[in-house]
């Protein structure tokens, strides 16, 4: 990751644009004219800048893919409570059904007929009274089961609003997923466009850097001063050195930035929120003079890149993809805040 922020390509409309004008007055370049295959450190600085663009929206992919999990707990949720509920108004209906049906053979006669018609006005008035504690039962339970049959359909509405706000998400995730994908591949083939000896170059290249910068992945144990829970999420940090970057992933084999500070904190019993931006937005924040060691560190801005202060000007964090999980000077990247969880 570069110590800057390089300026975004022109869009394709504006190449696009360019071209036409450059057109009206040159021919289009011939094959012997074609722009000469890029050095070992352009495709390097391609490469990087591709990673760079991968992570916000990696972070994106994350924040949906949390609210995917939300709902996806709610829409189970519904469907459980929907078959609770159709199972109340089935066993409701079998209920009333005798009752409504008993109403509707004696109730055609008026109660005044059937009395003229009794012979035994005594039994006959037993019977009125029956029937009436009869009606009043049914009542209500046709009450009770227009209740429930109301609930059934509110919560079947629910049901099916949680339901398309999930396959809403479940869209948003699979295009952020394309987006970080594609930077990826197009990173991959820019790498595999360069001979073995220039790949050999460039890896060494790096390495150079890395141990001028003092950036280590080696496996190593935090034996710095902080203390309590602090300590507890370094000590987990330390542990998880060397392994590799993926985007999207929380552990225990691969990380991505947010991955590693939430699993960190977390194995010090603290909860922290999933993303680099409610991570900075929940946490406390901290001046640069004033950091401690566990503090997380956020680089850029906001919402992009971060990771965890150990103390001596280093922070530990999961770089990006093609790299380990790493120890780099604080200042390797622009710093933009910090946050005491």
């Amino acid at each position: 990751m570069g110590t800057h922020r390089r300026p975004k390509p022109p869009s394709r409309a504006r190449i696009a644009t360019l071209g036409m004008a450059a057109g009206a007055v040159s021919l289009l370049p011939t094959q012997s004219q074609a722009a000469p295959k890029p050095t070992v450190d352009e495709v390097r600085e391609q490469v990087e800048k591709l990673y760079e663009e991968a992570e916000a929206p990696t972070e994106e992919y994350n924040a949906i893919s949390e609210e995917r999990e939300k709902l996806q707990r709610e829409v189970d949720g519904a469907r459980d409570r929907l078959a609770r509920k159709q199972q109340e108004v089935n066993e409701l209906r079998e209920k009333t059904g005798p009752l409504a049906a008993a109403q509707y053979r004696s109730g055609g006669i008026d109660p005044s007929v059937q009395l003229f018609l009794s012979g035994d006005p005594d039994s006959y008035l037993h019977q009125a009274e029956m029937l009436d504690r009869t009606s009043s039962r049914q009542a209500d339970a046709l009450r009770t089961m227009q209740a429930k049959q109301r609930e059934l359909t509110q919560e079947r509405k629910d049901a099916q609003k949680r339901l398309k706000s999930l396959e809403e998400t479940r869209a948003k995730a699979a295009e952020k997923k394309d987006e970080v994908q594609d930077k990826l591949a197009a990173a991959r083939k820019l790498l595999n466009s360069l001979t073995a000896q220039q790949r050999a170059t460039m890896e060494a290249a790096q390495e150079r850097e890395d141990a001028s910068a003092g950036v280590s992945d080696s496996a190593a144990t935090y034996d710095g001063p902080a203390s309590g829970r602090a300590k507890a999420a370094l000590d987990f940090a330390y542990a998880q050195l060397g392994k590799p970057y993926e985007w999207g992933s929380t552990g225990p084999n691969s990380y991505d930035c947010s991955g590693l500070t939430g699993a960190s904190w977390r194995a010090a019993g603290v909860s922290l929120p999933r993303t680099v931006k409610q991570q900075y937005d929940a946490g406390r924040k901290v001046a640069k003079s004033d950091l401690q060691p566990g503090d997380v560190i956020y680089w850029y801005n906001d919402n992009q890149h971060n990771g965890m202060y150990v103390g001596n000007g280093k922070a530990i964090h999961a770089p990006r993809t093609g790299k380990n999980i790493e120890i780099v000077p604080l200042d390797s990247m622009p710093f933009f805040a910090a946050s005491r969880p």
